[in-house]
């Protein structure tokens, strides 16, 4: 499957405060946040659209201050039907976002690790039963979207004392289609069977690196633009949104280095996450039936 970049026809806040139609559609969220829409449900994953980190770490050595705004407030995302984390690091299990869109959404049930139950659910001030605990490997089904779960390494593949996995990836069937987010990760040994398996129409990965300066000050980090084209390539993935930059200044990747990537990549094609667009199914890729 091919994607088509379509400019949004009004402000997000006020697209995604309508109900989200049939036809596979994404939004960016920044950072690693996005909206999936298909067959009329709409899935919200990794959320980070409020200013929490610059809070927590306000005079530290990496301030978390945010380079681009929040395309939209979490409390004018409407008709969300799932909320999903990938681990428990504030950007993606967020305390300054998950209350607000969990409360705006009642009906909407949380999907977060295992290993991240009581965390999660205190975060996003949610009773425990609108919480589902997914590990790596398991395969959950709500309002006919299909979740798998897979491992991820965050710069380590890691568990907890019951041996569930700190950092997972999300394979999401909606609308026909399966959209793979891998979470925070690195390449990992088994890595590339195990996302060829889930037959991914796209992948969202992040391409913001890593160094011995952010590793050094514990921050860990993820695939560079190579390991995601590569991954893709040999798991037979045919589109990547390329995502986890323009957020932080001390752990970003530059956008015009992805979007040199993404104009001289074809296979993968690979697209640099834009918030002033959609994401479609472009019209050759489109299913018709009689």
């Amino acid at each position: 499957m091919r994607l088509s970049e379509q400019p949004l026809e009004r402000p997000l806040r006020e697209v995604l405060a309508q109900p989200p139609g049939e036809g596979l559609r994404l939004f960016w969220l920044g950072q690693a946040g996005f909206v999936i829409d298909g067959a009329g449900r709409r899935v919200v994953i990794d959320p980070y659209l409020s200013n929490s980190l610059a809070e927590k770490y306000r005079g530290k050595k990496f301030p978390h201050t945010r380079l681009m705004p929040a395309p939209v407030a979490a409390d004018k995302v409407a008709h969300v039907d799932l909320v999903i984390a990938t681990h428990a690091h504030s950007d993606h299990l967020d305390p300054g976002t998950l209350p607000a869109l969990m409360g705006a959404n009642p009906l909407a049930r949380l999907i977060a690790p295992a290993s991240a139950s009581e965390v999660a659910v205190e975060r996003a001030r949610i009773v425990p039963e609108r919480l589902i605990a997914i590990d790596a490997g398991e395969t959950i089904s709500h309002r006919g979207i299909k979740i798998t779960a897979t491992r991820a390494a965050h710069e380590t593949i890691e568990t907890d004392e019951a041996g569930r996995h700190r950092f997972l990836g999300m394979a999401i069937g909606i609308a026909g289609r399966v959209v793979y987010h891998s979470g925070d990760t690195v390449p990992f040994e088994d890595q590339t069977a195990e996302v060829a398996s889930l037959n991914a129409d796209l992948a969202l990965f992040p391409v913001n690196g890593r160094d011995d300066l952010r590793a050094g000050n514990g921050v860990p980090g993820n695939m560079t633009l190579d390991e995601a084209i590569s991954l893709a390539r040999a798991a037979g993935i045919g589109t990547v949104i390329a995502h986890h930059f323009d957020m932080f200044e001390f752990n970003t990747l530059p956008r015009d280095t992805v979007e040199r990537a993404a104009a001289a990549s074809q296979n993968p094609q690979l697209l640099a996450a834009q918030i002033n667009l959609s994401y479609v199914p472009a019209p050759e890729t489109i299913e018709r039936t009689s």
